[in-house]
């Protein structure tokens, strides 16, 4: 590997939207060494379930009205 062309790899501290926390290496640059997310597997609507489905076969019948199509 070329010398003096890589940014810093080093420890950071990821402190989750629930107050959890781990260590981990990364490339990132943060303030004292922590990174807070604001969005994460514990309340984002898609990893909780109250995210709604979009009905995807009303959306078919609605094309298949319009264009004529059976």
């Amino acid at each position: 590997m070329k010398q003096g062309i890589h940014p810093d790899y080093k420890e950071i501290t990821v402190q989750m939207s629930d107050g959890s926390e781990f260590v981990t290496r990364s490339t990132i640059n943060t303030r004292e060494g922590i990174y807070k997310t604001e969005v994460d597997s514990k309340n984002h609507p898609f990893y909780i379930g109250s995210d709604k489905m979009i009905n995807a076969a009303g959306r078919v019948d609605k094309f298949n009205k319009k264009y004529g199509r059976k």
